[in-house]
């Protein structure tokens, strides 16, 4: 059993590891078997380890039509976007900043580098900052959350470097209420284009069926 739970945990994190980097796509399902053919193991562990991020929301099973990364509604993104916003909004207010628990500046050269995975790196240290567990774990789940659509959105995103940096030069300046107004203008252009992004990825979702 102890090896089942270890491979379990293997899985686990190579999936959720998977699915932060963009591998997979909003609305594409995810294989027990052919995960199990990768990790050289059997559908046991496999399926422990899905039904785990199934339990994060990260994956949503579909009965007959098995585990797929979520397809969501715009009610359920606008919401999502919504309670980003409010977390870091709330670890704002809490005041830690880089001054009170180191953190290192993004390392943004051109529009060319991996924004998604700087985003999530950047909140991420906003709410870690903040000391406190239980914010910095919603923060995460919401950041695992969105970062498939993040990947899968980039296109409709004009200034996302800038967009980036700015926030980024704002944390690293312990301007509270600077970044409070910026984050609020980050997710309410995500929110006012949610029509757009649910649109967009319910159409790339069909042509994975």
């Amino acid at each position: 059993m102890n090896a089942i739970h270890s491979k379990s945990a293997f899985v686990y994190r190579q999936v959720k590891r998977a699915l932060r980097s963009g591998r997979y796509a909003p609305g594409q399902r995810i294989d027990p078997a052919t995960l199990a053919a990768e990790f050289n193991t059997s559908p046991t562990p496999v399926r422990f380890a899905l039904y785990r991020l199934v339990g994060e929301s990260l994956l949503v099973d579909h009965a007959r039509d098995g585990l797929h990364v979520p397809l969501l509604t715009e009610v359920a993104l606008r919401d999502l976007y919504d309670w980003m916003e409010r977390l870091l909004l709330i670890a704002c207010d809490i005041g830690a900043m880089p001054v009170a628990r180191k953190t290192e500046q993004l390392e943004l050269t051109s529009a060319d580098d991996d924004l998604v995975t700087l985003t999530w790196q950047l909140f991420d240290a906003i709410a870690l900052a903040t000391a406190r567990g239980n914010l910095h774990h919603a923060v995460k789940q919401a950041n695992d959350r969105l970062a498939p659509i993040r990947w899968a959105i980039q296109g409709l995103l004009e200034h996302r470097f800038d967009e980036l940096s700015e926030l980024d030069r704002l944390w690293q300046a312990h301007d509270v209420s600077a970044l409070r107004s910026a984050l609020r203008n980050y997710h309410e252009r995500r929110k006012q284009l949610v029509p757009c992004i649910v649109a967009l990825l319910s159409e790339r979702s069909d042509r994975l069926h």
